[in-house]
């Protein structure tokens, strides 16, 4: 096991260290020049705090709830695919996040069954892209009812860049004689990831066991997301037949705009994710801790709100709270956090961001985070110097 480490960014690293090259740039993603994946980071560092001295709390309560479901902090693991980055992959994530009295979303593209992520953490909310027809989109929800997930969440992004100006990684449809003979230079330079492997007995999993058809074995990642690509777009009415079918919490993941988020509340959602896809999407939308405060005076009171992108750090969570979200939903964070150590990793990872929050309540001179308000957060210059400038570097 990897021995402990005291920021999300020493994670990175030693995941870049550990990964080979194309396995750590999928991790690190975004799309077209990058400016909205570094923009999520950059604008936090734009927002600072106005801390106390004194009377400040010997006691602090960091526990929230989302979607009926209690958080011991304010963070939810947010639904991420194929996560081949060690094999214990979203088994591990689960268990990390049980260990520390945390949710998460399982991804509809995961490479572990929906049924074993439950089995591991109780608190797990199923994740939905609008993919072939009304009668899988059934199925799919269905057996994940089955299951026992607590909650589903339908991540609605459809623009897609056709490169990166840093270079896309290369990853091939299965893992096969073929692949593994091309891509033995890079994963023979990570002998300790090859070990992981290895050990466990079995090689990267590239299927996605939950898109599985009735009957039929599960496709690839790369068969089922051009399967999602060809289906036909949804409309709000598409979305209000989903919900109703779900008939429990149900969230909205991937809102930016008000309108969106008012349509959104008009259909009856339960929450909405104020997110960005981690800049995986529309390159140029704006970092989402920059238009939260606009949706939340918009619906703040009428849904529970939710923000993912470019948290890093317990202050981050502490200001996205601050200014009207209940959680924020990790990705990236607790996927390093899995590359460099695991289970072990993520929870480390979790553990950082929840004593990072509780210090910044505690400067804040409060004792809940259900007393954070927009007046513990200032506005800062903005830096000309770069947040990450290694993000996207492999």
């Amino acid at each position: 096991m990897t021995g402990w480490f005291e920021t999300v960014a020493e994670a990175q690293r030693r995941a870049k260290k550990r990964l080979p090259k194309s396995v750590y740039a999928a991790l690190v993603a975004g799309s077209e020049q990058g400016i909205t994946v570094d923009d999520n980071v950059a604008a936090f560092g734009e927002l600072g705090f106005a801390p106390h001295v004194a009377g400040l709390s010997d006691v602090r309560d960091l526990s929230t709830t989302v979607m009926g479901q209690d958080l011991s902090f304010p963070v939810m693991v947010s639904p991420t695919g194929v996560q081949a980055v060690h094999p214990d992959g979203e088994i591990a994530v689960a268990r990390a996040a049980a260990s520390r009295g945390i949710a998460l979303g399982l991804s509809l593209f995961a490479s572990k069954p929906v049924e074993d992520v439950v089995a591991a953490n109780p608190q797990t909310f199923f994740q939905l892209h609008w993919v072939g027809s009304r009668e899988y989109l059934l199925h799919l929800m269905n057996r994940a009812r089955d299951a026992g997930v607590v909650g589903l969440i339908l991540t609605m992004d459809w623009s897609f860049s056709e490169g990166r100006d840093w270079g896309s990684p290369s990853i091939p449809e299965t893992v096969n004689l073929a692949a593994m003979t091309r891509f033995a230079p890079e994963a023979l330079a990570r002998p300790r990831w090859l070990w992981q492997f290895a050990r466990s007995g079995a090689i990267p999993d590239l299927s996605a066991p939950n898109l599985a058809p009735p009957g039929k074995p599960a496709p690839t990642f790369f068969g089922a997301y051009r399967d999602w690509m060809s289906t036909p777009l949804p409309t709000w009415e598409d979305i209000a037949w989903l919900r109703e079918q779900w008939g429990g919490p149900f969230m909205l993941k991937g809102i930016t705009r008000v309108d969106d988020a008012q349509r959104a509340v008009d259909i009856g959602v339960t929450a909405i994710s104020v997110s960005n896809h981690g800049g995986n999407n529309l390159d140029g939308t704006p970092a989402t801790i920059r238009v939260l405060p606009s949706i939340v005076d918009a619906v703040g009171d009428r849904v529970e709100i939710t923000l993912d992108g470019g948290v890093r750090r317990g202050s981050d969570v502490v200001k996205a709270v601050a200014l009207g979200a209940r959680a924020v939903m990790i990705g990236r964070a607790y996927l390093w956090g899995l590359a460099a150590g695991g289970q072990a990793g993520v929870e480390n990872v979790l553990d950082i961001l929840r004593g990072g929050v509780d210090s910044a309540v505690l400067g804040l001179g409060h004792s809940s985070v259900q007393d954070l308000s927009p007046s513990d957060v200032v506005t800062t210059t903005p830096s000309n110097t770069p947040i990450a400038s290694d993000s996207r570097s492999t």
